[in-house]
């Protein structure tokens, strides 16, 4: 029996071949875009989770609010790790890391120097906390000592030729010799940071650094079992009014007591290791981090077009169905009992979403390539046979599969058969309440989708169109230049020679650097309670405000022709408002780390944009300094290349640069990456919305194919009356149109909510215009119109005659 139903589900499936492929197509597309969604959300959340003891390890980080400044960072004092492990029994260990991400480091290999990232200092204890299987040494003594380092196995074969690596040389930064201690596994691709270059913390002096209030370091801690995070913030709060308090009082004048008196604080949280990629508050992680508002906004877009999917193939099943009537009927008539009508509908059901699913498969397999180039991403193949993500979505489809074959199986089978050939069924297209329920989701869906996508671009544009404060365009950021070391004021005096070269800069920091320093100040000379601030400090040179387009609001800039500019300041608009400072006269600041010498405001600069535009603009204050971390020229030509290479020449003239690498980036581009996550989340919308709008497109073409085969004669007489093509494609797109136009106005409150809360993760953004909207809705429309159209016109031009006849 069962080959006997699954026999007829077959040929009715070859019979109906255009419908067939329409369902079944459908289906497989919002499966495939299902699954390719899961597979993003499973890596997401994979983060850091290689790690076997992942769940007891968390990251220290400073929350602190002096005087109306809040920052927050995730760096502490070099003694937190050691005193949380000795003052608390529940932290088993820890491992302070430090330079990660900072910057770059130079290896000598043979006559060349290459710059590789990846590389900073960790204590010995790094392989107790976090799992780093080495192929060659010993975890226990590996980083005991000064100058020792531990590497990847993809370095160790890059520089050696084989990962029996122990004991080699490596030459760093021009200045110091490695040797290796051990040889690590390749870090998976889910991790919030890397490591491929991991030098003995023993050898930095100041890791025995004894200020509590120098936060350099980040310190993540492994605690027992049994405790909990909230456990480990009380821990915290007890070291710093143990260890912290009098230091801050000595600094800032207040204690922490005093502190939350006047609305401030002075803590240390903790943000357990799981979280760090999707939950972190700060835009100056190591590497890039994700979103969790992504996970849940495309987990609700899987869902949904997966919707989509299932609604179109009910719907389409449902419609055919009622074009089977008389087929129930005769088979009724010849004796076939209801539970055999129902099986074989049901069998011809679950065949359909079965074949759906193989092609879903299939489409996923082809396009995840695509989905790891948009979402820079390394996911494998091997995910897609995740050990419940096949098992699952085969439930989907078999649940899809029974409910889409639930009313042929079950309405239909019920009725008498002499009401059955009689065609008393048949309630054509206006009937379906249902059906038209189903579609107005769809297009609903489809609505929110444009609209999302129309938001994040707009707001990507505003971004990138935005006035900051400075001029990004035609600036060129040269990398290495620290190795320039005393050369470099010379250097970058050969570099503004050039034609094409119209100035130039060098500083530790650019506007587009998420790395910033965190130096305290105090109004007053004696750092009195309420005068100290945490102020972000740049140094930089005399031609920085001009290279970098920033404009002087009130005073003057440094000038090379003033020596007492050494000792003093420039600051931005919003820390001279959160100084008090409404003009320049007799206007010092007092820095901590320098005994409060005295420094003179002399300029204050308008306000600009640093770093993301998702913060506020903080409060910065520069001072002039040699500081080659990083050049910058403002250039004018039409030919590029040949300045670069110029530059790239003049660049390994220099005393001791011959060999050493040679990079450069432009700061426009810099910006940009500042904003991968939103370009790749505009990306996979797109994406999205098209894999939706396609759906939406083929279930439309099957109902309007469905409907114009129910009123096929309706269409001929109205032919034969003199109806044009125009009026007849008019009358079947009417119908239509309405459910559309509901569809957009049941979702466009929906859309604006969801963007809006999108939104508010940015300090600087767009209002959501009512344009968003009016161009959805034309789109809708002319995507519907377009679809009935297809199928309609078609109809239209049919001949009368052989269809009357």
């Amino acid at each position: 029996m069962i080959r006997n139903y699954f026999k007829i589900a077959v040929r009715n499936l070859w019979r109906n071949k255009g419908f067939s492929a329409i369902n079944i197509f459908g289906l497989a597309i919002g499966l495939a875009t299902c699954l390719l969604i899961t597979m993003f959300i499973i890596d997401e959340l994979s983060y850091d989770r290689s790690n076997k003891k992942a769940d007891r390890i968390y990251r220290v980080n400073a929350d602190f609010l002096l005087n109306g400044n809040a920052f927050r960072e995730r760096y502490t004092p070099a003694l937190l790790g050691a005193t949380m492990k000795k003052d608390f029994p529940g932290i088993e260990n820890y491992v302070r890391l430090r330079g990660f991400g900072d910057r770059s480091i130079l290896i000598k290999k043979g006559n060349e120097t290459l710059m590789e990232r990846y590389a900073g200092f960790a204590d010995s204890t790094i392989f107790d906390v976090f799992t780093l299987p080495l192929i060659a040494g010993n975890p226990k003594t590996a980083l005991a000592r000064p100058f020792t380092m531990v590497i990847s196995k993809k370095m160790a074969m890059k520089y050696f030729g084989t990962t029996n690596a122990v004991g080699q040389i490596l030459h760093i930064d021009n200045a110091d010799d490695y040797q290796i201690t051990g040889v690590m596994e390749d870090m998976p691709a889910a991790s919030h940071m890397h490591f491929d270059f991991i030098k003995a913390m023993a050898g930095l002096p100041d890791s025995r650094n004894p200020s509590w209030m120098a936060d350099n370091y980040d310190t993540y801690l492994l605690v027992r079992p049994d405790i909990g995070e909230a456990t480990i913030n009380n821990y915290l709060k007890t070291l710093t009014q143990n260890y912290m308090d009098g230091q801050l009082k000595k600094m800032t004048g207040s204690s922490i007591a005093e502190l939350e008196r006047s609305g401030g604080h002075f803590r240390y949280d903790v943000l357990p290791l799981t979280k760090i990629h999707l939950y972190s508050p700060f835009t100056n992680e190591v590497e890039p981090t994700g979103n969790i508002q992504y996970i849940y906004i495309f987990g609700v877009v899987a869902v949904f077009i997966l919707l989509m999917a299932c609604v179109n193939f009910m719907n389409l099943s449902t419609a055919r169905s009622a074009g089977r009537s008389k087929e129930v009927g005769v088979r009724k008539v010849l004796g076939s009992q209801r539970r055999n009508l129902v099986a074989q509908f049901l069998t011809e059901s679950v065949l359909t979403s079965m074949i759906a699913l193989l092609f879903a498969i299939a489409l996923a397999w082809a396009l995840l390539p695509y989905l790891n180039q948009v979402a820079g991403k390394t996911i494998t193949v091997a995910l897609l046979f995740n050990r419940w993500l096949l098992p699952g979505m085969l439930l989907t489809i078999v649940i899809v599969g029974l409910l889409a074959g639930s009313y042929p199986a079950l309405f239909l089978s019920s009725f008498e058969p002499v009401k059955v050939l009689k065609g008393k069924l048949a309630t054509g297209f206006r009937g379906g309440w249902l059906r038209n329920s189903l579609l107005v989701f769809q297009f609903s869906t489809a609505v929110i989708l444009i609209v999302g996508t129309l938001v994040i671009y707009s707001q990507l544009n505003y971004i990138r169109n935005k006035k900051l404060g400075y001029s990004r365009e035609q600036v060129v950021v040269l990398q290495n230049t620290q190795s320039l070391w005393v050369h470099a004021a010379t250097f970058k005096q050969e570099i503004l020679q050039l034609p094409g070269v119209k100035s130039g800069t060098m500083a530790d920091v650019l506007p587009v650097s998420s790395i910033m320093n965190t130096s305290i100040y105090s109004r007053d000379a004696a750092g009195s309670a309420g005068q100290v601030l945490g102020l972000f400090e740049w140094n930089v040179d005399a031609d920085y405000i001009n290279t970098l387009g920033m404009q002087i609001a009130k005073g003057r800039n440094f000038s090379p022709d003033m020596p007492s500019d050494s000792n003093a300041l420039l600051v931005n608009e919003t820390a001279a408002k959160l100084l008090g400072f409404t003009d320049l006269e007799n206007r010092f600041l007092y820095p901590n780390y320098d005994g409060y010498k005295p420094l003179k405001v002399i300029g204050i600069i308008r306000d600009f944009n640093s770093g993301s535009l998702r913060k506020k603009i903080p409060p910065i204050v520069m001072r002039l300094a040699h500081q080659p971390n990083c050049m910058a020229f403002r250039i004018s030509t039409d030919n590029i290349p040949a300045l670069m290479s110029k530059v790239e020449d003049k660049f390994h003239n220099m005393p001791n640069m011959d060999g050493q690498p040679f990079r450069y980036t432009f700061l426009d581009d810099d910006f940009n990456r500042l904003y991968q996550a939103e370009q790749r989340t505009g990306k996979i919308f797109v994406s999205f919305t098209c894999f939706a709008i396609l759906i939406s497109c083929l279930g439309l073409f099957g109902l309007v194919t469905y409907a114009v085969e129910q009123r096929t004669r309706e269409i001929s007489i109205r032919k034969v009356l003199g109806a044009s093509v125009t009026g007849i494609v008019t009358l079947l797109s009417k119908d239509f149109l309405k459910l559309v136009a509901v569809a957009i106005v049941v979702a466009s409150p929906l859309a604006w909510f969801i963007m809006d809360r999108w939104l508010q993760d940015f300090a600087y953004r767009i209002h959501i215009s009512w344009w968003v909207f009016v161009l959805t809705a034309v789109l809708a429309v002319l995507i519907t119109v377009l679809t009935i159209c297809l199928r309609a016109i078609k109809a239209a031009r049919a001949n009368p005659a052989v269809t009357l006849r």
